[in-house]
């Protein structure tokens, strides 16, 4: 295990715990790397803590290089020390990956059931000294293991990526149910959307309208960039390779709004009814922008 490095945050503020969901492919690892990346230069102690099967939330910040995973570790030894599955990567960012099952076989979610239970059985982020703790979450189903850090509480605010694709915010729209349905037991709360690859336009409105709907907000809009695709093909977040770049800049305004962050809620997630009728009024809305009978798609139907 990494030796901890001699961080300075402003403050010292109590270990705070939130998850990142979003489905395959939206950016949501991309989006939560980053972030690391910028709460460690602001001084922060930061874990981020990799609960994609796939197992490559991390491997941005440890220049392109992958990680050995707990459920890895524990099929080669059958019994793992926390401390073997910590890896020091971007300005002393810890970096863990859950991992899953042999292909084919067994429950996905199983290895973030079994690396939550490691790693707090071993008091490892309080021997570490944490100020986060970042899960990188699977939204594409809330279920199992993957549920783990809404139902259980572990994460105390959640946070989802999504773009104005459907499939994206239909994704987002299910996890707000997960949240809303663990609220009365302890579970965490909403914090707000991260609108990803969102220029302007008809694209905004859409997630804003969105966000309406579900009483909620948007975090942060971070739009499509050359940078990060040059950056990850490098091996790096666009913090370590392009500090100075626009990109940059949105990933550190990002991470200041998480730092100020408090109050999360309970969402209102739409039903399979609403969700479409709210879809197919935004269809229309964008076909008759595109046949010329109305000038924009900014407002709501």
């Amino acid at each position: 295990m990494p030796t901890p490095k001699n961080h300075k945050p402003p403050h010292k503020p109590k270990l705070k715990q939130i998850a990142i969901y979003g489905k395959g492919g939206i950016g949501k690892s991309t989006t939560t790397s980053n972030l690391s990346a910028a709460l460690a230069d602001l001084g922060y102690k930061v874990m981020q803590f990799g609960c994609d099967p796939k197992a490559d939330s991390t491997n941005t910040l440890r220049d392109g290089s992958y990680i050995p995973t707990i459920l890895d570790l524990l099929r080669e030894k059958g019994r793992v020390d926390a401390h073997d599955a910590i890896f020091e990567g971007y300005n002393g960012i810890y970096c863990v990956e859950a991992g899953g099952p042999s292909p084919g076989v067994g429950c996905a979610g199983r290895g973030i059931i079994t690396a939550v239970q490691l790693l707090k059985q071993q008091n490892v982020y309080e021997e570490l000294d944490l100020d986060y703790v970042i899960y990188d979450v699977l939204g594409d189903v809330v279920c199992g293991g993957f549920a783990v850090p809404i139902r259980e509480g572990i994460a105390r605010h959640v946070f989802t990526v999504s773009s104005s694709d459907f499939m994206a915010i239909y994704a987002a729209n299910n996890l707000f149910r997960g949240i809303q349905k663990y609220s009365n037991s302890g579970g965490a709360l909403l914090g707000g959307v991260i609108a990803n690859s969102v220029s302007g336009g008809y694209q905004k409105a859409i997630i804003d309208d969105f966000v309406s709907q579900t009483n909620t907000q948007v975090l942060q809009y971070v739009p499509r960039s050359i940078t990060v695709t040059q950056s990850e093909l490098g091996g790096k977040t666009t913090i370590e390779a392009a500090p100075d770049s626009e990109q940059a800049q949105i990933y550190r305004e990002l991470a200041k709004r998480v730092e100020a962050h408090e109050e999360s809620v309970v969402p209102k997630p739409l039903d399979a009814q609403e969700l479409r009728a709210w879809a197919t009024g935004w269809s229309d809305q964008i076909l008759a922008v595109e046949r010329g009978d109305v000038r924009s798609a900014g407002a709501h139907i």
